[in-house]
């Protein structure tokens, strides 16, 4: 008896690039459904960002032709590049699909597994805002066929360095980026963001006082040759028909391609056969610190028994939480430039040492949410409203021991630069009683509007559902602030109206006193909700 050969078909194995394209757009769309208000946010940003792109496209396109075209389109690339440099130390967790730690285990080749992540890479609304932008700066220096066909090369060329270049620094510093040293570096994006936007505000202002965009041609012909703003400096040099110069400028952005690919290479290489020894000896050298320093300053600081106590946590919960340290560096950062660049700008006002008062006040909202899941144990050590006012006031004296000093310092130093030394009373007074406005309502909404601040992401400060919650807390606690420094406000527009400028240093002992009151009242009024409701507080404050 024969039996007949049987023959097994074979599905095709369908390519690595192909599988990563489609891997990240179901983790997109799947992403997408978890939530009404997930959606809503992309398809808003989608929106805005297409609208910011056309606009840019049709200012590039109004600048055909301009002398300063190569300027403005050179310089904007490269700024675009820089954003891309360093935007994933500052977003770690910005694109958590395209972390290559996860894929570690899988049996993948290095090159491949290059080939896949930047094509995967390529998929999203960052990567497509920027080939638009490419395209609108091409758009107003290509002149002539010779540059419109050496365009076709370079904006192709300058979008895929760009991601390249973000994807290689980032594998390069992963298990930086992924450790708790990584995520308060990048907590210190608000700091950066906030001196970066005043700088270019500083530098608008000094570029229109210069005389135009002639004053950056210097700058321009630097960045002209550095990747991947060379490829938009060689369409320019091939509309002047210097076509030596762009051929090098080409050559020169694709050759830092092939070296970007060739480092993001060695590092997935790294990464996936080196041991992970970027935090040994972190926890030893930590216990060998607390046990040879001990909290004697502290102690001999913070007052005795159970407020000092809570201060002590609250001061560490400051230093090593990262999601508190971010809100205290961010709010002291904006607190300072704010007001010292509206100074020297010229164009400030003292004044403007409230809004440092302000940013600092805002510390006192959502107390416990800042607490998140470990709030339970706190709960326990409260059981009647003494206990709770407790608890709420040495967080305010906690929030109070770097807020006062540092507000006095921000007056006292947007005074010095204004030469305004006769307005300093009034303006601390002012900041004063606002900074005890906004302890005292802050105070209340944290214990009337808890909210969960969740631990997992860099990125979101509310857990889903609880965005109404926030938005009543912090800008209804910031509308009574402003009701309740209404007071001092008109006593100071009456002194100022009626002549009496000699009495205007009163204001400052006035606004220390008014604050203090503010901050007691907003303590007494929050102690009993506080312990009446401390069941919904930490299911609310737990919820993320």
């Amino acid at each position: 008896m024969s039996t007949a050969p049987t023959t097994t078909a074979t599905a095709p194995v369908p390519s690595l690039t192909s599988v990563f394209v489609r891997l990240k757009l179901s983790l997109l769309r799947n992403g997408l459904r978890q939530s009404g208000g997930r959606t809503a946010a992309y398809i808003v940003s989608i929106v805005f960002g297409a609208l910011f792109a056309g606009g840019i496209v049709l200012a590039f396109a109004l600048l055909r032709g301009h002398g300063d075209a190569d300027t403005v389109a050179i310089l904007l690339v490269g700024a675009l590049s820089l954003a891309w440099t360093f935007m994933p130390l500052f977003i770690p967790s910005g694109d958590e699909t395209l972390d290559p730690s996860r894929l570690v285990m899988l049996p993948l080749q290095p090159r491949p597994l290059v080939r896949a992540l930047l094509v995967a890479s390529l998929v999203g609304v960052g990567p497509v805002l920027t080939l638009v932008l490419v395209v609108g700066a091409v758009l107003a220096v290509a002149h002539g066929a010779a540059a419109t066909g050496l365009a076709v090369l370079a904006v192709p060329l300058t979008a895929v360095t760009c991601v390249a270049l973000s994807r290689a620094v980032a594998a390069a510093n992963i298990r930086l980026l992924t450790s708790r040293k990584g995520r308060d570096l990048a907590l210190l994006s608000g700091l950066v963001i906030a001196v970066g936007i005043q700088f270019v505000n500083f530098a608008a202002q000094r570029l229109g006082q210069a005389g135009g965009l002639e004053s950056l041609e210097p700058a321009t012909a630097v960045v002209g040759w550095l990747p991947p703003a060379a490829a938009i400096g060689a369409v320019d040099a091939a509309s002047r028909g210097d076509y030596a110069v762009a051929g090098a400028r080409l050559l020169l952005t694709a050759a830092a391609l092939v070296a970007l690919l060739y480092w993001w290479q060695r590092s997935l290489v790294r990464l996936m056969v080196e041991p992970d020894g970027s935090t040994i000896g972190a926890a030893s050298d930590a216990a060998a610190k607390d046990k040879a320093t001990g909290s004697g300053l502290l102690a001999r600081i913070l007052p005795a028994g159970r407020t000092g106590a809570i201060m002590e946590r609250s001061l560490r919960y400051i230093w090593r939480d990262p999601k508190t340290k971010a809100a205290w560096v961010t709010s002291l950062a904006i607190g300072l430039i704010v007001p010292l660049f509206n100074a020297f700008q010229g164009a400030g006002s003292i004044y403007f040492a409230c809004f440092a008062s302000g940013m600092l006040g805002m510390l006192m909202y959502n107390q416990f949410g800042q607490d998140s899941s470990a709030f339970w144990m706190v709960a326990q050590t409260i059981s009647t409203a003494a206990d709770a006012y407790t608890e709420l006031r040495a967080r305010a004296l906690t929030l109070l021991m770097v807020t006062l000093p540092f507000t006095a310092l921000v007056t006292g130093v947007t005074a010095a630069v204004l030469g305004a030394w006769d307005q300093f009373p009034e303006a601390l007074g002012l900041a004063l009683g606002l900074l005890g406005a906004m302890v005292g309502t802050g105070a209340v909404t944290s214990a009337a509007f808890p909210y969960s601040i969740p631990q997992d992401s860099g990125y979101k400060n509310v857990a889903p559902g609880q965005g109404g919650l926030a938005w009543m807390s912090i800008m209804g606690g910031m509308l009574i602030a402003g009701v309740l420094c209404a007071p001092l406000i008109a006593a100071t527009v009456y002194l100022h109206v009626s002549d009496r400028q000699s009495l205007l240093w009163l204001l400052l002992p006035a606004g220390l006193l008014y604050g203090a009151l503010l901050v007691l009242a907003g303590l007494k009024a929050a102690a009993p909700r506080t312990a009446k409701r401390l069941p919904e507080i930490l299911a609310a404050v737990s919820k993320g």
